[in-house]
């Protein structure tokens, strides 16, 4: 083709399409333009009748709550988790307290046709492990409130954490006294401090056992220590001025060396803070480090069957602070519950059977006074509101006796009962 018939072919075209534009259109022929029209309007009319959850079945007070709202979906369950030390040689402390918060899990039976569950992680009793814990609780949008933790160092390191997320915390174990003096809004516990268990520890070695010669040993822990020091200054208050206070190395088999220098100062007594692993080598060993005379006297840390099953005829005569609540008919009720699905009575494994029941129920209790149905079906729990709720608790009758929080997140006043091992088992000890 030549040149010039090029060019003159391009006009001719060029000329055409310009014609056919202004030119009068009759019946249009569809095309794919036409598409976007319909599809434009499909929207539109799904608005009206919303399938996303969170456009027509959310409240409100999920947008104004300080940390929105856990929804949970209809088939799920409503998650509380747990922190403690579920393996190694304190794990009796965690099985129970997460075999007492699966008792009230249970009875709590069904709220608006959704069900509890308890997610039990070993947090080895830790402040590694309870932060570790607790990054894994609070990606877990189910999560909506923490049972403990269990040991009072895994529960510091995981408070910051769950206070960042808004996850509500209540432990019926953690008991050193610091937990409640940092500011914090999410942590409770509902057992006494340890500031409350020294200064009875203190008063019952002073005025019932009339024992002065005291040593007083620990384990170097949140709450071995802590303990520890609040005994000191108790019995100094007293007017009986400790002999020594010795730190040891938890996790170690011989502590002989330790002990001999303590019986060099010749005691009638050691109160040891810390728990059973450390005190029972501790107990085994006293007799060859010269100690046969002397009494172990240890917290709540070092109650339950794990103590004489490994002390044997060695704990005869040893004594420790406990949270064996009166009697009453529903703790006979929770015994016989407890003692059905486990296979041993509460209070064997660890002091906290009752109130690791207690927190998870005081929880559960709380939980069902801020939750909220969807019209969607979703059951909405507004985490703000929850810590609030939870932190307001008032004259709950538990099995430990009455909980009520104060501002500081202190929810029971009631002070330990003390035991001693007679003929193998743990009797309460004379008043």
């Amino acid at each position: 083709m030549s040149k010039r018939l090029y060019i003159v072919t391009a006009v001719l075209m060029i000329a055409s399409m310009v014609f056919a534009a202004c030119g009068p259109t009759t019946t249009p022929e569809p095309t794919a333009m036409v598409e976007p029209t319909t599809v434009s309007e499909e929207p539109t009319a799904a608005s009206e009748e919303p399938t996303e959850p969170a456009t027509g079945g959310e409240p409100e007070v999920c947008t104004s709550d300080a940390f929105g709202c856990a929804v949970i979906k209809p088939g799920q369950t409503i998650k509380i988790g747990m922190g403690g030390p579920m393996s190694g040689d304190n794990a009796a402390y965690g099985i129970d307290s997460a075999q007492a918060a699966r008792i009230a899990v249970s009875d709590a039976g069904e709220f608006n046709g959704f069900t509890y569950e308890l997610d039990a992680q070993d947090d080895l009793g830790t402040p590694e492990g309870g932060a570790a814990v607790a990054n894994k609780f609070v990606a877990d949008p189910q999560i909506v409130a923490i049972e403990g933790h269990v040991f009072s160092g895994a529960t510091g390191a995981a408070m910051p954490i769950y206070e960042e997320a808004g996850l509500v915390m209540l432990s019926g174990s953690a008991t050193n006294p610091g937990l409640t003096q940092n500011g914090s809004k999410v942590f409770n516990r509902g057992v006494f401090t340890d500031a409350v268990q020294g200064k009875f520890v203190a008063m019952y070695i002073h005025d019932i056992l009339k024992l002065t010669k005291v040593a007083i040993m620990h384990d170097s822990t949140t709450y071995g220590q802590g303990l520890a020091e609040v005994v000191r200054d108790e019995l100094m208050a007293l007017g009986t001025e400790p002999l020594l206070f010795q730190a040891i190395t938890p996790g170690e088999g011989d502590y002989t060396s330790v002990l001999a220098d303590v019986a060099s100062k010749s005691p009638e007594i050691i109160f040891y803070g810390g728990y059973a692993a450390e005190a029972t080598v501790i107990v085994n060993q006293m007799d060859q480090s010269g100690l046969q005379d002397a009494i172990l006297f240890g917290g709540d840390g070092i109650y339950g069957t794990d103590f004489i099953d490994r002390t044997k005829e060695n704990g005869e005569g040893m004594y420790a602070a406990s949270l064996v609540p009166p009697a009453s008919e529903a703790v006979t009720a929770y015994n016989a519950k407890y003692e059905a699905a486990y296979g041993q009575e509460p209070g064997k494994l660890s002091p906290y059977s009752w109130t690791a029941y207690d927190a998870a129920a005081v929880l559960i209790q709380a939980i069902e006074s801020v939750a909220i149905l969807g019209d969607d079906g979703n059951l909405y729990i507004p985490r703000g509101a929850l810590i609030d709720t939870v932190r307001g608790t008032k004259d709950y009758q538990g099995l430990s006796g009455v909980i009520s929080c104060d501002e500081t997140g202190e929810c029971g006043s009631s002070g330990p009962v003390f035991y001693v091992v007679k003929d193998g088992d743990w009797v309460e000890a004379p008043k």
